[in-house]
């Protein structure tokens, strides 16, 4: 089910029009009633799959000045609370992690933290009100071997996949550059199911990159969507 990743062509991110959605299939909610939230599934020491979007789908990041101000935040709050990540990227209106947390109660505290702290620069910097974030962060958890590395795939050639770019060692606001490049980046805390890639870290760089080069199958591409949106947040 795979196939290479075509060469589409390099498109700014500015450029790019998102569309706000509606989902006609959710019901409406009652005045005066309260739903339920369902529990999120977290395990210390298992990686969690965590996605955020902005609210409506509006830009959350409009400048590299943004991004890294967010980037510094995310390795503040992750460092604070013992949370590893194992890979991200920065999109313009949303963000996607890979993180194993020590409790179950991290990887909230970890979002919670972060988008508190972004919003009030958000806020601040380009002279709004309101929220920024579309509602709760959803999480999956990645709980089986395999899924893992096919995580940190899904997260990092999501701006291929979106056609903002033609290769991911484009993307300066990603953990590729770490994976295949070799680049430092402090932010990352290397899974071992990466590290078992290779015995150097020229070997690893390779077998991932060599990985990344082809491109998710459209039935990998379902589960991972169905798991980070599913209510339980278990992957299939």
């Amino acid at each position: 089910h795979m196939q290479p990743i075509g060469t589409a062509p390099r498109v700014s991110a500015r450029s790019i029009s998102w569309v706000q959605t509606h989902d006609p299939t959710r019901p409406a909610r009652r005045r005066g009633t309260h739903m339920a939230r369902p529990p999120r599934t977290v395990i210390a020491g298992v990686p969690l799959h965590i996605t955020q979007r902005g609210n409506d789908r509006v830009r959350t990041f409009h400048d590299d000045r943004d991004v890294t101000y967010y980037r510094e935040l995310l390795l503040d709050a992750t460092r604070a609370l013992g949370c590893a990540v194992h890979a991200y990227v920065f999109m313009p209106n949303h963000v996607h992690l890979l993180v194993t947390p020590p409790d179950p109660s991290a990887p909230a505290r970890l979002m919670q933290r972060l988008g508190a702290r972004y919003v009030r620069y958000v806020n601040t910097v380009y002279a709004r009100t309101g929220t920024l974030w579309e509602g709760r962060y959803r999480s999956s958890l990645v709980d089986s071997d395999r899924y893992v590395l096919t995580c940190m795939r899904y997260i990092e050639l999501n701006p291929v996949r979106a056609g903002l770019v033609s290769e991911p060692e484009l993307v300066r606001w990603s953990s590729y550059r770490y994976h295949a490049l070799g680049e430092a980046d402090a932010l990352v805390s290397p899974h071992p199911l990466y590290v078992a890639l290779g015995a150097s870290p020229r070997d690893r760089r390779d077998a991932y990159g060599a990985m990344c080069r082809w491109a998710l199958g459209p039935e990998v591409l379902r589960d991972i969507r169905r798991a980070i949106g599913s209510r339980n947040g278990r992957a299939d």
